[in-house]
């Protein structure tokens, strides 16, 4: 297979490379995959455009391969194309108890912990809080949404949310100047503004919802209540999309991102990170609600207000992105 390999990355035949590819994981030779990236990956300084093969072993090792060959996806370069973060695609078919040992201390291996206490792993407190929140899910967050990978790339739903149910009309709102929490929102859809077709807004207003929606450009709009845990849910999973364009992050760090979202809008930066069951008791505290602004919901789209009771503060969201 090696003469076979060096004549296909001579002729830079991108066709018969992803057959090879194919038929090398098929057979579970993991030592020749590794081989097949490193020599796509050589290959582009010779003026050979074979990013993508290399890519492409580098996502199946990751997926596919035995856990001492699909962390050693960690140490490529070749990971900008991939349909997700090699933490989270690590993640889906290998269990935390069997990748300790192969993964060194350090950035990835942190995302890889957080990802597998995600899909219900038990990881130990001695393990590195890289994201600055716990690695194990609390007892008050929701089951999030988990991305599905295959050859064919990855899979990722947004939650079912409850259809807008109640007639509401917008009033004229008392707008408070929040940059902490406009960015925070701004930061947790970034993939979608800042590499793909999105547009995000947030506003944050004294009073009712109908005033947030209001100060959204909206004279009316359907709302429906939401759990705690939905909200934060839908927030995790628009953290963790890329949007139509953007680069994936994962759930884990999408995770990570509505976390900060919600202690900037409830007052609690300056106490981050923060004490897991005192921001648990507060995000509880909230109250959810989507909105429909009869526009067109296709593609990737997250519409949410917030309650704060005890501040009689609101945070209306509105993100959205598509391919077109």
């Amino acid at each position: 297979m090696a003469s076979a390999l060096d004549d296909l990355i001579h002729r830079a035949d991108l066709n018969e490379l992803v057959r090879h590819v194919d038929a090398t994981c098929s057979s579970s030779d993991w030592d020749h995959l590794v081989r097949i990236r490193d020599s796509a990956r050589s290959a582009v300084s010779t003026g050979r455009q074979l990013w993508p093969i290399a890519t492409l072993a580098n996502y199946r090792l990751a997926l596919w391969a035995p856990p001492e060959y699909a962390v050693r996806a960690l140490d490529d370069t070749a990971r900008t194309f991939m349909p997700g973060p090699v933490s989270e695609i690590i993640a889906v078919h290998h269990r935390w108890s069997d990748l300790e040992e192969h993964l060194a201390r350090g950035h990835d291996r942190s995302l890889v912990a957080y990802e597998r206490a995600l899909r219900g792993d038990e990881i130990e407190q001695n393990e590195d809080p890289i994201l600055e929140i716990p690695i194990e899910p609390q007892p008050w967050e929701p089951l999030y949404e988990l991305a599905t990978y295959t050859d064919d790339g990855v899979d990722f739903p947004a939650p079912d949310l409850p259809r807008p149910i109640e007639l509401q009309d917008a009033e004229e709102a008392v707008i408070i100047d929040d940059p902490d929490t406009v960015g925070a929102f701004r930061r947790l859809v970034e993939p979608w503004t800042a590499q793909s077709n999105g547009q995000a807004t947030a506003v944050v207003t004294e009073g009712l919802i109908s005033e947030a929606l209001g100060a959204l450009g909206l004279q009316q709009a359907r709302v429906a209540p939401l759990t705690a845990q939905e909200g934060l849910s839908f927030l995790a999973w628009a953290g963790a999309s890329g949007g139509a364009y953007g680069k994936r992050r994962g759930v884990a760090s999408g995770r990570s991102e509505a976390w900060w979202f919600l202690a900037s809008f409830t007052g609690m930066l300056d106490d981050w990170p923060c004490n897991p069951q005192e921001f648990g008791e507060i995000v509880t505290s909230l109250q959810f609600s989507t909105f429909d602004d009869g526009l067109d919901n296709a593609g990737w789209s997250i519409r949410l207000i917030i309650e704060d009771p005890q501040e009689g503060l609101v945070v209306a969201v509105r993100a959205t992105d598509s391919a077109d």
